[in-house]
């Protein structure tokens, strides 16, 4: 067996009345060259599939590729499935990668896979690090999708051969689904070969990919009487009789796997083909499979019978030794029984150096395997359980025969179970995972395993099941006897657990009852930290202000000393932060949580609060900082495989946190592939409720109104709203989509609701939620006066807060609701104070609405000054139709827009940064101006871009000065 595959049964044999796909064979490959005539071309890639039952020559058509390809110079890589191996975890893509891999020495294999090596080595079956990370299965993939694009683009044009993919495993049929759209970029033609009605319900992605392109997959159908014929004259001669042919493909039913196989014993047979020798024919032709290969097997004797049945249990790759072993023969006797079988065309001498055996068909197999008695066939899957651990094939190649093998309270299988769980896990295979923890549950381990095994398999269980994850630990807290430091792991997991599945309420009292009853006091303050958390973020906190006052308690009690008081500290930042407290105490407590750093992949701890702890950075007015942290936790999560959820999360609020800036077009982008990946992630609810959210505010920044609608409508966003805190609060950004299609009675009836459970928690800071300044604009149309009041109170708590960007987006609200010469004033305050924030878009918003007011004032020359910045910002941000709208009032106050002056960039040009410093010194705009010989008004100009890249802080403002490199004039 080269690579996995079977080798044809007959290479003599002719390839009859498969002209159709050899056609297409011929085609996918010429696609593949890069040169067609001399001339040069771009590779293109691509699927091909062949299916139909067992027997119609779907091996023969992928020999046929594997020729072919070798032929033209391709690299080939294959695999297959086997009817007794489907349940070990990515077996299909390691046949596929690891010969490759293997044949590499140890520095060049971690070259070709740099960071990946950890994430991926166990998939692969290579030898990963002892400390490496569990890491997701979205990370696997991610990690074996890397792989497989390297040794493209390192050995390409590449085939990639799959036969029997109805036995692959899921793992393998999950990243084949995911992966095969690839083929589209790469020179890489992947050939699928599958039965399509044995298929299993988990390969609906892959069937859904191969079966929905056009001609693909070609179905074979049975051989004709004339091929039939073709083959028993190749191989009997000329002279053998129609009458003799059409009863051969009466008895074979046109299947190319028995008449080859019937012709191959006709010729030993000496058979010439004439209607005397039909009988005799008849009886050749059932023993190919069936009733009559079993009965000529058994006449090889007993101990033949024990290795070939000993066989069928290893499956598709069999070593002698091994099946001698659990057969309970000598080596002589396997080597007799190896020959009997192999001149019965049993099995077959696998390609290779390592001397193993094949099936010459899984038909056969099959047969072989389903007339072992069943309770010898307990017995030889117990002894290749034992008999392959010893030999050193690793746990999980033992675990597979030991789910055939009823419990009977074994603590050995406990053990090999649990190891191949653990295996798995580190593999990406969850699902594998819980299979054999479940049967190691049921063997039973040792009374004092038991809650240890329960929480092992919670954890196989927690990104595919979270509701089976809580039943399981739930079982094992009801243990007898659980040692204290698994009580607390078991506890914090069943937490995040009931959080997942979006029971917050109850996630919040499990963790107050544990911090109550446990005498550690370390355990008790993580308990309290998670049920501050849980408590938080839960949208129907009942008594938010109580529990506030309890963190505020503790947080003062406090040294910060230790992880767990960290937490607490970070816990009280954000709560100060939602509150509306001043900025300095936010920011003072954010930076003391985070005096020795926080980890987002603690998995004892979650990654909530550090995240949160960095957005609060966000609302005061420094992104620099926000998107440092981000980076540095996104890092963390990539580098230990965690590419799922929290991967989702990290990169829809770096696209908020860009939002926030008025980066609108990377914001977009970012959020976007944060959706992408949470799509993509079993049981990734709050992520993509994020996701949404943000891009739909960032759509309407943009002006694409309709596609905001439509985005909200796929989701289903403003109907329902998980049961967690979510930011930007949906509602809000609901409200906004509704002020965006002019519907401002639904947008008050949305917000009156939102603005009553905001102050019932006392969350009133409108830098984190301005439902003030939106309900605002919703009632100035019928309520003016309202609306003038609504806004003036955002102005009162952001000015308590203290951060311009909220400080100045609240003044704007108040400038729009306002109205008239009074608002004058207003704007340029909204102005000034935005123009101090790394606001760029609510800035350019303010420029346009105070250009327009004066316009409307006959302020002309004013007016034009502000939205002429209105407009260079309005582009910048990528905001396209605020662009459009300075526009049309440059031109409806007779001016026309100028040559837009400035260019985003990453860099920090050498007056920006001389504005920068000095203000930084502490020197008056005034003075700056005078020594910059520049208008005040281009001072605040340039500082605002200064503070749209770096925040306003001076802290963030020095490191930005050291880090950023100085523009060359």
């Amino acid at each position: 067996m080269a690579n996995g595959l079977r080798q044809p049964n007959s290479e003599h044999q002719p390839l009859l009345e498969r002209h159709r796909e050899l056609l297409a064979l011929n085609a996918s490959l010429a696609n593949l060259r890069d040169t067609v005539d001399g001339v040069s071309r771009t590779p293109q890639g691509g699927l091909l599939a062949f299916t139909g039952s067992g027997g119609l020559g779907k091996t023969t058509l992928v020999a046929q590729a594997r020729a072919r390809a070798g032929a033209l110079g391709f690299t080939v890589l294959s695999g297959m499935g086997g009817e007794t191996e489907h349940e070990l975890a990515f077996r299909v893509v390691r046949q596929l990668m690891q010969p490759t891999l293997a044949a590499m020495d140890e520095t060049t294999r971690r070259e070709l896979l740099g960071s990946w090596y950890d994430i991926v080595a166990t998939a692969l079956g290579l030898e990963a690090a002892g400390t490496a990370p569990v890491p997701d299965p979205t990370g696997v993939r991610d990690g074996l999708d890397w792989v497989m694009t390297r040794l493209t683009m390192k050995k390409g044009p590449v085939v990639l051969l799959l036969d029997d993919l109805q036995w692959a495993d899921a793992e393998s049929l999950g990243w084949l689904a995911s992966f095969a759209p690839r083929t589209a970029d790469l020179p890489l033609l992947i050939i699928a070969a599958y039965r399509p009605d044995e298929l299993p319900p988990e390969a609906a992605s892959f069937r859904s990919l191969f079966e929905g392109h056009g001609n693909r997959p070609y179905a074979l159908a049975p051989l004709t009487a004339v091929a039939v014929a073709r083959i028993i004259r190749h191989e009997l001669g000329d002279g053998a009789e129609d009458a003799f042919c059409d009863e051969c493909w009466t008895v074979t039913g046109g299947s190319p796997f028995e008449t080859v196989e019937l012709a191959i014993r006709l010729g030993e047979n000496g058979l010439k083909g004439t209607q005397e020798e039909l009988p005799a024919m008849r009886g050749l032709a059932s023993a190919v499979k069936g009733p009559g290969l079993l009965d000529q097997l058994r006449r090889l004797g007993t101990t033949t019978v024990r290795f070939a049945w000993a066989a069928a249990v290893l499956g598709t790759s069999i070593s002698p030794e091994l099946a001698a072993t659990i057969a309970v023969i000598g080596s002589e006797q396997a080597a007799v029984a190896t020959e009997q079988l192999r001149g019965r065309r049993i099995l077959a001498k696998a390609a290779g150096p390592d001397g193993g055996l094949e099936f010459v068909h899984p038909l056969i197999a099959t047969t072989i395997y389903r007339d072992i008695p069943p309770h010898l066939r307990v017995g030889l899957h117990n002894a290749a359980a034992v008999a392959v651990r010893a030999a050193g094939l690793g746990p999980t190649a033992a675990a597979r025969h030991l789910l055939e093998v009823p419990a009977e309270g074994n603590a050995e299988a406990v053990a090999c179970l649990r190891e191949a769980a653990r295996e798995y896990l580190r593999a990406g295979a969850p699902e594998a995972a819980r299979r054999v923890l479940s049967r190691a549950l049921q063997e039973p381990p040792l009374l004092d395993e038991r809650a240890e095994l329960l929480n092992e398999l919670a954890s196989s269980t927690f990104l595919i099941d979270p509701a089976s994850t809580v039943n399981h630990l739930r079982d094992a807290l009801a243990e007898p006897e659980v040692a204290p430091e698994l009580h607390a792991s078991i506890v914090y997991r069943l937490t995040q657990a009931l959080a997942h599945t979006d029971q917050m309420a109850e996630a919040a009292a499990v963790a107050e009852q544990e911090a109550r009853q446990t005498p550690n006091a370390r355990v008790r303050l993580r308990m309290q930290a998670d049920h501050f958390v849980w408590s938080m973020f839960r949208a129907d906190e009942p008594d938010s202000p109580v529990r506030s006052r309890r963190l505020t308690k503790l947080a003062r009690q406090l040294p910060g000393r230790g992880l767990e008081e960290r937490y607490i500290l970070g816990l009280r930042a954000w709560d100060a932060l939602v509150r509306g407290e001043p900025r300095r105490t936010v920011l003072g407590t954010a930076e003391e949580a985070l005096r020795d750093g926080m980890s987002w992949t603690d998995e004892n701890r979650g990654f909530e609060v550090p995240v949160s702890v960095a957005l609060v950075f966000m609302y005061c007015d420094q992104p620099h900082r926000a998107e440092e942290l981000f980076s540095r936790g996104i890092a963390e999560c990539v580098a230990k495989g965690w590419r799922g959820s929290h991967l989702a999360l990290g990169n829809t609020l770096s696209g908020y946190i860009r939002y926030r800036r008025g980066s609108l077009a990377e914001a977009e982008d970012l959020v976007r592939d944060g959706l992408r990946i949470a799509e993509k992630v079993e049981g990734a609810v709050p992520a993509l409720w994020f996701a949404v959210g943000i891009l739909i505010q960032t759509l309407l920044a943009r002006g694409r109104t309709t596609d905001a609608r439509t985005l909200a409508d796929a989701y289903h966003y403003g109907e329902v709203a998980p049961n967690a805190v979510i930011y930007p609060d949906p509602h809000a950004v609901y409200s906004e989509l509704l002020l965006a299609e002019g519907r401002h009675a639904d947008a008050e009836r949305v917000l009156t609701t939102l603005g009553d459970r905001l102050e019932a928690r006392a969350w009133r800071n409108p830098a984190w939620c301005p439902w003030q300044s939106n309900l605002a604009y919703a009632v100035a149309p019928t309520a003016p006066d309202r609306a003038v009041r609504l806004a003036r109170d955002a102005v009162k708590r952001a000015r308590d807060f203290g951060a311009a960007s909220a400080i100045g987006q609240a003044l704007h609200t108040e400038a729009e609701v306002t109205g008239g010469t009074a608002a004058l004033d207003v704007y340029a305050e909204a102005v000034d104070q935005l123009q101090r924030s790394p606001a760029a878009y609510q800035l350019a918003r303010a420029l346009v609405g105070h250009g327009a007011a004066l316009s409307r004032s006959d302020r002309v020359q004013e007016a034009a000054d502000r939205l002429y910045q209105g407009l260079e910002c309005a582009v910048h941000c990528g905001a396209e139709a605020l662009a459009t709208r300075a526009r049309d009032e440059l031109s409806a106050a007779g001016l026309r827009p100028l040559p837009l002056r400035y260019a985003q960039t990453d860099t920090l040009s050498a007056q920006e940064r001389r504005a920068a410093e000095m203000t930084a010194l502490g020197k008056p705009v005034a003075v700056v101006a005078k020594e910059l010989r520049r208008t005040e008004q281009g001072v605040r100009q340039l500082l605002s871009l200064v503070y749209r890249k770096v925040g306003t802080d001076a802290a963030g403002l020095a490191r930005a000065l050291e880090t950023f490199p100085r523009q060359r004039s």
